[in-house]
């Protein structure tokens, strides 16, 4: 089994309001490259910061690590625009960060990003993979590609408090830039991202479109962002079945998830790791039961694969183990305030 990261950034995370209290562009431009670290090797390399949101709730790239140190899986990481280097290995398709959505043309290089990344998707030799993403600001993004792909699908947040109207403003304003109406370019994926989304969806849909022509079976590990790639891969005409994966805080966040998914000709996945529960010990891990970051960095699809291994319990004291490697590390160094490896 093999997990794909793809991880990335678009400057439309730094608009006001858009993430979370505490946290500035500069650090949240790190999220991404410190969530392939953490995968990779369990703590930060490079990156100078560690995803943790004001309340104290990791950023879901230390779930995805723990279940990798309890049931073991391949990992693939794709630049998919990255800001802030890294030092996890990485596989290049030719990405640079995105722009402000409200700017003109923010992926320029959407179409060839897509095309390479479905040449990558081919190459695979697995049966089967998971694709996660991290990106600050990217639920926002996947909001004005749907639109411009005339498709309805719900929008989630990283914070319990879902800025809606704002995604909705910052949105119209994209098209406005773009000089599209919505749906006007449905069944042209590339362009629709191109026009206003950002890097990320360019690969993860590209790669998801390669996969599946090699027969590879595909676990979109993720919440609405996946959702997104789903629909992308659908307007660039690939039917064939695949599988959402999702966790619960998500699937609560959103109305109509199982009628999305099914329009999208998706299974659906949907685990609870009861980071919530009363009578288990999850330390900051609760803050997910409390709306707070929900899903990112292929969360969902890892809990997938480790309750299909029957062995759902050891999340809770993977994670706590994998956190107190990391607060050795760092101790006395900064935290990044966790707004969103996936939103708003």
């Amino acid at each position: 089994m093999r997990v794909i990261l793809v991880a990335g950034t678009t400057k439309t995370a730094a608009i006001e309001g858009i993430s979370a209290a505490g946290a500035t562009s500069r650090l949240l431009m790190h999220t991404p490259s410190a969530d392939a670290e953490i995968i990779s090797y369990g703590l930060p390399i490079q990156a100078p910061v560690t995803p943790i949101s004001p309340s104290g709730c990791p950023t879901p790239a230390v779930i995805t690590r723990a279940i990798r140190e309890r049931i073991g899986f391949d990992l693939t990481i794709i630049d998919a625009g990255l800001a802030r280097p890294t030092g996890a290995p990485t596989v290049s398709v030719g990405a640079r960060p995105g722009r402000d959505i409200r700017e003109s043309e923010p992926v320029p290089t959407a179409p060839e990003l897509f095309i390479n990344a479905r040449e990558f998707g081919q190459s695979l030799p697995d049966d089967q993979i998971v694709i996660g993403e991290t990106i600050p600001g990217g639920t926002t993004t996947a909001l004005a590609v749907c639109r411009a792909l005339g498709v309805d699908v719900p929008t989630s947040s990283s914070i319990p408090t879902n800025p809606l109207r704002l995604k909705q403003n910052v949105t119209d304003k994209a098209l406005s830039t773009a000089g599209i109406s919505p749906g006007q370019f449905a069944h042209n994926p590339k362009h629709a991202i191109r026009a206003v989304g950002d890097p990320v969806l360019a690969v993860a849909a590209g790669t998801t479109v390669g996969a599946i022509e090699s027969n590879t079976d595909v676990i979109l590990g993720g919440g609405t962002q996946l959702l997104t790639v789903a629909a992308l891969v659908r307007h660039a005409g690939v039917s064939e079945r695949a599988t959402l994966a999702t966790t619960s805080y998500l699937a609560a966040d959103v109305t109509g998830l199982n009628e999305t998914a099914t329009a999208l000709n998706l299974d659906l996945i949907v685990t609870n790791p009861e980071f919530g529960a009363h009578d288990v010990d999850a330390g900051p891990l609760s803050e997910y039961a409390n709306g707070v970051a929900k899903e990112g960095a292929g969360m969902g699809g890892a809990l997938a694969l480790i309750a299909e291994a029957d062995r759902l319990n050891e999340v809770i004291p993977a994670v706590q183990h994998v956190l107190n490697r990391i607060e050795q590390q760092q101790s006395h160094e900064n935290t990044v305030t966790y707004t969103d490896t996936k939103s708003p």
